[in-house]
């Protein structure tokens, strides 16, 4: 099925697989947004929901933050924001409502404002006030414009000391080296030869697990998500130490027939521990849950190895969608769902 060229044009009607397959190019985006002054800055507060949200959680990896950094996902902000916070309203649509108001309450504070939309009422806002807007490109889904985000708030952050000096540079540098990488997931690249769609057929049928160390858990996050609105399936995942203290024990109940597909993201930065508890869980928990699929994830830097693990994941959660007989690219139940909240 994966190898039909007919079939997979038609069920990726908006052409999911080649969004994700030239994503690196997203990372090369530049924004004309006068920099901030960062020098009053003591914490940064980013509110933004599902993909909104997800370059902010890549921050935590790689380049690491200068300065506090939370990110709500929620309609209310933490107490201690005041002048010296700066806030990110991230909502790629513009209208997420829970972003809507935070942003108020981020005024009420006196929180130095930036926007990060591809227009919406969050558009309409940041022209209006004239705060710092970085327009995104329009028409992508959220989960799929993660990397216009992620240059985004490099190019916020840098200027203003919150990141480390030259991220940006290297994310260009990055870029490059993804594109080379990302051609073997391609449709016209059959099964026997291609990582993307030989770990789509493992898992089909079954309800995805991804663990990874803190290196590469905002990508199993991010697989996780993908699995969600491109497959259509159920999916969770969980960061090494913390899945030993207690999910551990859950698998050990009942028979390895379980229906599910544990994946196993692998970092070389994993820290010392972090490899040494992959290795003695799958022993421990040998016979009691299915045997893991562990991906080794490929780059010298961090932040190749972050880039192509996300990538990787994004082209199996299509090829995913399109086992389960589905268009990757609608999410009507939320549409849905927002309107009834409305």
């Amino acid at each position: 099925m994966l190898d039909d060229l007919k079939y997979i044009h038609q069920k990726d009607a908006q052409d999911a697989l080649g969004v994700v397959g030239k994503q690196w190019q997203q990372l090369q985006q530049s924004y004309d947004v006068p920099a901030i002054d960062g020098g009053a800055i003591e914490n940064v507060v980013l509110g933004g929901m599902g993909g909104s949200a997800l370059a902010a959680n890549m921050l935590h990896t790689w380049p690491g933050l200068t300065k506090p950094f939370e990110i709500v996902r929620d309609y209310n902000l933490p107490a201690y924001m005041n002048e010296n916070t700066l806030f990110i309203a991230s909502s790629y649509s513009g209208n997420t409502e829970e972003t809507l108001s935070a942003l108020t309450q981020a005024e009420a504070k006196g929180a130095t404002i930036v926007v990060i939309a591809a227009g919406g009422k969050l558009g309409e806002i940041a022209k209006k006030k004239n705060y710092p807007f970085y327009e995104l490109p329009a028409n992508f889904q959220p989960r799929m414009a993660v990397f216009y985000n992620f240059a985004a708030l490099l190019q916020l952050l840098e200027p203003a000391g919150l990141v480390s000096k030259g991220a940006s540079n290297e994310l260009h540098e990055a870029a490059v080296w993804l594109s080379k990488h990302v051609d073997g997931w391609r449709a016209d690249v059959p099964s026997k030869s291609n990582q993307a769609k030989q770990i789509a057929l493992d898992i089909v049928g079954k309800s995805p697990v991804i663990y990874a160390g803190a290196p590469l858990f905002p990508a199993a996050y991010k697989w996780k998500i993908n699995f969600n609105e491109n497959s259509k399936n159920v999916a969770w995942c969980n960061q090494f130490p913390e899945f030993n203290h207690n999910e551990f024990l859950g698998w050990t109940s009942h028979p390895v027939e379980k229906p599910y597909a544990i994946i196993d993201l692998r970092s070389s930065f994993d820290h010392a521990q972090v490899k040494k508890r992959f290795e003695v869980t799958s022993q421990l928990l040998s016979g009691k849950r299915p045997h893991p699929i562990t991906v080794e994830a490929e780059g010298e830097t961090l932040l190749e190895q972050l880039l192509w693990i996300i990538s990787l994941g994004d082209m199996v959660s299509v090829y995913l969608a399109l086992l389960n007989g589905l268009n990757p690219s609608p999410v009507e139940l939320i549409e849905k769902l927002k309107k009834a909240l409305a």
